[in-house]
C-alpha cells in the first residue's frame, strides 16, 4: 500500500506509557505519524482533526467512539488498531459497515493476566498470605503444615481463550493435571494445548485450584453461583482475573464465611467494592485492584504488540488480534 497516514488519538499520557521511542520510530518508518500532543481524554473535536485523512488509526483507553460522523472525516481509513482490550466502548457498527478492519491488543493483555494467575496459584497453594501474617505476628511455625506445592495438583481453568490459553501453556512446565471447561472449544484442541476437557461440574469437584478466564456475557452472568461453589473441594482456591460478574458474590461470601475456600479476586462487581464489603475483611480473601493484566512496564507490551499488528497490515499479512465487529455487536 502507499505510505499510510497513521493517527494516534489517545491522550499523550497513554501514548508515553505504552509506546517507547523505539516503537514510535518504527511507526514513523512505516508511515506519516500524527500523535495527539495533549494528555487526558481527547475531545471529539480534537479526535476529528487528528483522524482527518488517516489510513490507520491507533486508539486506546479513554477515546471517544468512532461513529459514522467521525468516520466521515477519514474516508480512506482501512485499519483501527486498538492498543487496549475490548473495542466495544469506542467502535460502532458503522466501522464494520464501511469495511474497516479492527484489531485489539487483548492477547498482549492476556499474557499478563496468565502470568499473574500463575503467581497467585503458586503463592496461594504455599499459603503465603496467611504465613506472612503469622510471621509478622511472631508465629514462625503456625500453619506451616498447610503449605502445598504445585506438584500433583489439579488446576481447573474455566475458559481456554487468550488468557486461559496462555495459562495452560505456562502450566506445562509443572507436574500438574490441567482440566478445562470450555463449551466452545473441541476436546481435540484442548488436548493439543496440554489439558483435558471436562464438564464444569467435574472441574469444580476435582480441582485444587479453579481459575476463571471466561468472557462476561449474559450467558456467563453468575455462572459460579451457590450450587457451583458448593461443588468445590474443601481448601480449594478460587481465582478470578476475568470479570466480577461471573461470580455470585453473595454465594461466594457465604462459602468463605464457612472457611472452606480461599479466593483470590482481581475483579469484583462493581469495582471497587464498598469500603465495608466482606471481601475487604474476610481472612480467606486476597483482594487486589484489577492489576492482573497490563500495568506500568507491562503496558509497553501493548505498544509492541500494536506496532507489530500495524506492520502486519501494511505488509498484507494476517492480523493476530483481528476483531469481527459484526459478531461483537450481535453478542453485545
Amino acid at each position: 500500500m502507499k505510505t499510510p497516514n497513521i493517527a494516534m488519538i489517545q491522550g499523550l499520557d497513554y501514548t508515553e506509557r505504552m509506546f517507547d521511542q523505539e516503537r514510535l520510530e518504527r511507526l514513523r518508518e512505516l508511515g506519516r505519524l500524527r500523535i495527539n500532543p495533549v494528555p487526558g481524554v481527547p475531545s471529539r473535536e480534537a479526535v476529528a482533526e487528528l483522524i482527518e485523512g488517516a489510513d490507520i488509526v491507533i486508539t486506546s483507553w479513554a477515546c471517544p467512539p468512532l461513529d459514522a460522523e467521525m468516520l466521515d472525516r477519514c474516508p480512506s481509513l482501512q485499519l483501527i488498531a486498538h492498543a487496549a482490550g475490548s473495542v466495544k466502548p469506542i467502535l460502532s457498527l458503522a466501522v464494520a459497515e464501511r469495511g474497516i478492519r479492527v484489531c485489539s491488543a487483548n492477547d498482549a493483555i492476556a499474557q499478563g493476566v496468565a502470568e499473574t494467575t500463575l503467581g497467585l496459584i503458586i503463592v496461594s497453594l504455599k499459603n503465603i498470605w496467611q504465613l506472612a501474617r503469622n510471621t509478622r505476628a511472631g508465629e514462625w511455625e503456625k500453619d506451616r503444615g498447610l503449605v502445598r506445592e504445585l506438584y500433583g495438583m489439579t488446576i481447573g481453568i474455566i475458559g481456554s481463550g487468550m488468557s486461559g490459553g496462555h495459562l495452560i501453556r505456562l502450566l506445562q512446565a509443572f507436574d500438574v493435571q490441567v482440566q478445562v471447561y470450555d463449551p466452545f472449544v473441541s476436546e481435540a484442541r484442548i488436548n493439543e494445548m496440554g489439558a483435558v476437557k471436562v464438564e464444569l461440574e467435574r472441574l469444580l469437584a476435582e480441582s485444587d485450584v479453579v481459575s476463571i478466564h471466561a468472557p462476561s456475557l449474559p450467558q456467563t452472568y453468575h455462572m459460579l453461583g451457590e450450587s457451583a461453589l458448593k461443588r468445590m473441594k474443601d481448601d480449594a482456591i478460587l481465582i478470578n482475573t476475568a470479570r466480577g460478574s461471573l461470580i455470585d458474590e453473595a454465594a461466594l461470601i457465604a462459602e468463605l464465611r464457612q472457611g472452606r475456600l480461599w479466593a483470590c479476586l482481581d475483579v469484583t462487581d462493581p469495582e471497587p467494592p464498598e469500603i465495608d464489603h466482606p471481601f475487604r475483611v474476610l481472612p480467606n480473601v486476597t483482594l487486589i485492584p484489577h492489576i492482573a493484566g497490563a500495568a506500568n512496564n507491562g503496558l509497553l507490551r501493548i505498544g509492541r504488540y500494536t506496532v507489530r499488528e500495524v506492520e502486519q497490515f501494511i505488509a498484507g499479512k494476517p492480523l493476530h488480534g483481528e476483531v469481527d465487529l459484526f459478531k461483537l455487536h450481535v453478542n453485545a
